[in-house]
């Protein structure tokens, strides 16, 4: 082979791309992302984290207007602006996207606005925006192309017409009534800002359980809660068909042996994503795929020794942090590659695995679920309630619990789960105690204000050290 243009190609320009870029330039690769969409950003900036939580903001301070007179308060909830909550949206989104915009652009690496396919296992064509095509060669590439909506077949869904969670994010109509298709993180998110501003929600998911990757007692509670809130969410559904009804939309489907129909204003699809990698012709350079992913191995190689993935297209989690650190982790490993840097391949380490969901109340975990903790150690487990637990009724919020899970000879903290107020923040404390294999005897150790939502952890991690040595060592 002649020689290449670059060490190193990233095709995709989010955050896991620019991440994967910075850190291969500056170890000294000579380096270029290539970014095919018409806007620059990535899917947390421009239709995921930012924009989402923005919304849910909103929705969710409606939601506190509405409870004023829980807490003496004297308000009256008059609705909702949709044109105004989109240009806050907007706003964010817009400064979110310049500021990558310029650190792509300002990066120490070539920046390339086109469409890439391999065309062999060290090539891209590369369809220019401005017109043309660009041949580009590289000894390694990082693919980070994030992930799209994923569409099932619903008999008459596409006649009928719908939003996805893309089109939801930039729309300012806030319909009277929504039917959410789907019981995942983005559903719920979707349901929790719609509830919040006053729609009539239904959730229809199809499996038993929502959030189907957390423990049952944490889809229980907070199936609980948004169902207190006002939300009905039908679960082991099948759908049969979509069509119009009286006054808007409607949704055919079996519920435990019998057909029933929901009517609503608007369908939000959120059924779920999947890696947006369909047109890199993947199958050219060798890449190793299995329904419809990439493949990758804990070095993030995708088949080739010098072929990367990261983020959305491989998973195992569609979490930001987790496809930076991926992609952090597969630059550093192209130079070991490629003889610039001696030492040892990385693995990522998925012990501190997150996940965080923003409804209100909000969802989080981190390390194992309690399923998998039973597979692989003989565990103990300890939980709290919110509705018993001072700040929080204070607070107002007394849906939900904490949940530790420890090693039952070490107490070594394993994961922990946390459904309630302020869920996504309040996980992080044992986020920083699991990094460094705290034992809830080392927890229970540590201080705690009061009354704080944090001090609620303290609870589960005195009974797990219960009969254990407390003195400080």
């Amino acid at each position: 082979m002649s020689e290449p243009d670059f060490d190193f190609v990233v095709i995709g320009g989010g955050s896991a791309g620019y991440a994967g870029a910075a850190t291969a330039a500056g170890l000294g690769l000579k380096t270029a992302v290539i970014e095919g969409g018409r806007e620059i950003g990535g899917l947390c900036i421009l239709r995921g984290c930012m924009p989402s939580k923005t919304l849910l903001e909103s929705g969710h301070r409606a939601e506190d207007i509405r409870r004023a007179g829980e807490f003496g308060l004297r308000a009256e909830y008059q609705g909702a602006d949709g044109t105004a909550i989109r240009q806050r949206k907007r706003k964010f989104v817009s400064e979110f996207m310049e500021y990558r915009r310029e650190q792509l652009e300002s990066g120490k690496f070539d920046f390339i606005r086109g469409m890439a396919a391999f065309v062999d296992a060290h090539t891209l064509e590369v369809r220019l925006l401005d017109g043309g095509t660009r041949t580009v060669t590289a000894q390694a590439f990082l693919i980070a192309t994030g992930s799209q909506v994923q569409m099932h077949e619903v008999p008459g869904l596409k006649e009928t017409g719908y939003w996805t969670s893309d089109d939801m994010l930039d729309n300012e109509h806030i319909p009277a009534s929504v039917v959410v298709l789907g019981g995942g993180a983005i559903a719920l998110e979707l349901a929790s800002f719609y509830a919040g501003v006053g729609s009539r929600v239904t959730v229809i998911q199809r499996s038993e359980q929502i959030l189907k990757e957390t423990d049952a007692d944490v889809a229980g509670a907070l199936t609980e809660a948004l169902e207190h809130r006002g939300i009905e969410i039908v679960r082991n559904t099948k759908l049969l068909r979509v069509e119009r009804g009286g006054v808007g939309k409607r949704v055919h489907f079996t519920h435990a042996g019998t057909e029933r129909g929901v009517e609503a204003e608007e369908i939000i699809y959120a059924l779920g994503r999947e890696p947006a990698i369909g047109k890199l012709q993947l199958a050219n350079a060798g890449v190793t795929t299995s329904h419809r992913s990439i493949v990758a191995d804990l070095h993030q190689r995708c088949g080739p020794d010098h072929i990367f993935a990261a983020g959305d297209v491989c998973g195992p989690f569609e979490v930001v942090h987790s496809a930076i650190l991926q992609a952090e982790i597969a630059a550093r490993n192209a130079a070991r590659t490629l003889h610039r840097l001696d030492s040892a391949l990385e693995e990522s380490d998925y012990r501190l695995a997150l996940f965080a969901v923003f409804t209100e109340p909000q969802v989080a975990a981190v390390g194992l679920s309690e399923a998998a903790a039973r597979e692989k150690h003989d565990i103990v487990i300890a939980k709290y309630p919110f509705s018993d637990h001072g700040k929080s009724m204070v607070h107002g919020s007394t849906y939900g619990f904490v949940k530790l899970i420890a090693d039952k000879d070490t107490r070594e903290i394993l994961g922990a789960s946390c459904v309630g107020p302020s869920a996504s923040e309040l996980i992080h404390e044992i986020v920083v105690a699991m990094y460094f294999r705290a034992k809830a005897t080392d927890l229970a150790r540590i201080p705690h204000y009061h009354p704080t939502l944090s001090e609620i952890w303290t609870y589960p991690a005195e009974e797990l050290a219960c009969g254990q040595n407390l003195t400080p060592p």
